[in-house]
């Protein structure tokens, strides 16, 4: 063995005989290679001693330089195939097992690039997956899943094994750990912004937080303001890989008796992913998946909070909204948990009868009045609530008997059509009139004469129709009834959710709630679908502010927080003022006169 002076590095890097030449033993310079045996010796061997290297700026710029050479082409082979897996399973078990180790220079990026890189690679090829899981990534994985590392490695860590259980060459191996590994993803899936909240984001002092956790979010190179968006980024991924993992055994119809603790599916309706990660379908996306079991139907139909969580969603404009239609409408289809959830959804549904296409769901309005009115003209089924027969009633009589009554009277009557519209324009006007005076109660009369006068055919003419006599609620202060009428304006637009006025509407009827995401939802496709040339209106920036902040990943546990302060500074403060009387009445005690001794004793 000799030295060389590596150009990629700058650094004196060991060497080996190869094919009875003398080379440098550098994983940059293999990279560089251009001779592809000679390229594959050098890899292989590097990945094989890099756990013995000893200066721990090479081997955390090897392993960061590795990582991104993943991320770029992850479904490249070379590396793979060249022992990577079992390089980085060495990595991680040497920072597990030797804690001197991990805690000198800058060995402690070690872990946190090990786990990454093997998430990267096994993002995309189930081959990969097994290549990894043989290599024995699983043991040091867990382990760092317990908890052994912080919530900076557990984020990479989660990732790696929702990886590896979203195939079926690697789940059963992920699944050997079955108990625990669901427990341990619900855990964290429930405590993670508390924890990156209380460890990182609260801490306003710069010089306080882990150094190498600052390094990590923003490369040095932010200061508090980007540090703490990044670690709300990694909050919400961190929780969303976790119910990723959740949604691996789910879909295979394993631990749900589980995952449907009460406590949790409470937690999960909350669990929204936010702006910050909008792409992952978060706590919706395994309530879904739960809906598609019998079991889970049966536990999500008794929590109330839950089927609220999901009726509010499906009357957004939120791009989950088809998933949360699509567990209401699986719930009653269901004749064990119809009946337990028809009561609150049905008022949130029928408000969506008339939409048409909805995330390529054709015919979506259609699909709810069938489920809603089913068994309606039969004696199959429990007797409903008069409140719920008679919205059933209204229901079919709108779209069903109406429907076919319009049809028919149409296709013998082809002018019938432009006479109602006149007549409706009418009608229209003078609640028009009647709102521009101050009479919001008359408007609204007239609104509902137009409603009712004007041809299902007539969407558009609907659709405004709704949303002026849904801003007339809002005037009078009836925000259920705006949100419902604003909701109906939003089904029958074209696209759906584009009507800006019925939008705004209902952000402002939401925000009167204090429903912020919903409110938020709203207000953002309202300013994205008007036309403000470049400059956004102070009051929807306002709004838009105001739920941003309230919508806040970690809004509650800033909450939660000053709120234990205020009370540990409460009882600080009680101790006090009771030690103090005690001393004043000792004091009295020893010094007062005679009459106030007689007094005491008296009193005693």
């Amino acid at each position: 063995m000799d030295h060389f002076s590596c150009k990629s590095t700058n650094k004196m890097v060991r060497t080996h005989v190869v094919v009875g030449s003398t080379r440098p033993c550098c994983f940059f310079c293999a990279m560089e290679e251009n001779d592809p045996c000679v390229r594959k010796a050098w890899l292989e061997l590097s990945l094989r001693d890099m756990h013995i290297i000893r200066d721990d700026t090479e081997l955390a710029l090897t392993l960061s330089f590795v990582w991104r050479y993943a991320m770029a082409d992850p479904e490249n082979p070379e590396l793979p195939s060249l022992g990577v897996f079992e390089c980085m399973t060495r990595l991680m078990k040497k920072g597990l097992e030797d804690e001197e180790w991990v805690m000198t220079g800058q060995n402690v990026y070690v872990p946190y690039y090990a786990a990454h890189i093997i998430g990267s690679y096994t993002m995309k090829k189930p081959e990969f997956a097994a290549r990894a899981v043989e290599s024995g990534v699983l043991a040091p994985l867990l382990e760092v899943m317990r908890g052994k590392m912080s919530w900076v490695e557990q984020r990479v860590v989660v990732r790696a094994l929702g990886h590896l259980a979203s195939y079926e060459r690697t789940f059963e191996a992920v699944a050997a750990y079955e108990n625990e590994v669901v427990r341990l993803a619900m855990e964290i899936a429930t405590t993670c912004v508390d924890v990156v909240y209380e460890e990182f984001v609260s801490v306003q002092d710069k010089e306080r937080r882990v150094r190498y956790h600052c390094d990590l979010l923003t490369r040095g190179l932010g200061g508090l303001e980007m540090e703490d968006q990044k670690a709300e980024e990694w909050a919400s991924q961190l929780q969303c890989w976790s119910l990723h993992l959740l949604n691996c055994f789910a879909y295979k119809q394993r631990s749900i008796s589980i995952i449907c603790n009460k406590t949790f599916l409470k937690e999960l309706s909350q669990m929204w992913g936010g702006l910050v990660n909008h792409t992952s379908r978060a706590g919706i996306g395994l309530i879904r998946i739960l809906c598609y079991s019998k079991q889970g139907r049966s536990h999500i139909a008794r929590s109330e909070e839950m089927i609220l969580s999901l009726c509010d969603l499906s009357r957004s404009s939120d791009d989950w909204q088809y998933m949360a239609i699509d567990c209401l409408l699986l719930l009653l289809k269901d004749q064990e948990t119809r009946y337990k959830v028809l009561e609150m959804s049905l008022f949130y549904l029928v408000d969506l009868v008339e939409l048409k296409a909805l995330n390529v769901r054709p015919n979506l309005g259609d699909r709810i009045t069938k489920v809603l009115l089913m068994h309606y003209n039969t004696k199959k089924g429990c007797v409903y609530t008069d409140k719920t027969q008679k919205a059933l009633k209204e229901l079919w009589r709108n779209k069903v008997e109406r429907r076919k009554r319009e049809k028919k009277m149409m296709s013998e009557n082809q002018e019938l059509l432009t006479e109602k519209s006149v007549v409706v324009n009418l009608v229209k006007q003078q609640a028009n009139q009647l709102l521009c005076v101050g009479d919001i109660d008359g408007a609204v009369r007239c609104y509902n004469e137009a409603i009712s006068l004007c041809p299902l055919k007539l969407r558009r003419k609907r659709m405004i129709l709704y949303s002026n006599r849904g801003d007339c609620y809002l005037l009078l202060g009836d925000v259920d009834a705006a949100i419902s009428d604003c909701t109906r304006a939003l089904c029958l637009s074209e696209p759906v959710n584009s009507h800006g006025k019925s939008l705004w509407t209902r952000s402002r009827a939401y925000d009167i709630k204090g429903l912020s995401r919903e409110s938020l939802m709203d207000s953002i496709m309202f300013v994205n679908g008007r036309c403000f040339r470049g400059k956004i209106p102070y009051y929807a920036a306002q709004m838009i502010s105001k739920q941003m902040e309230a919508t806040w990943l970690f809004e509650k546990a800033r909450a939660s927080k000053l709120s234990r302060m205020m009370l540990r500074e409460k009882y600080h403060l009680t101790g006090m003022l009771v030690n103090d009387h005690r001393r004043t009445r000792e004091e009295e005690r020893k010094n007062g006169d005679g009459k106030d001794r007689s007094i005491y004793v008296a009193a005693h």
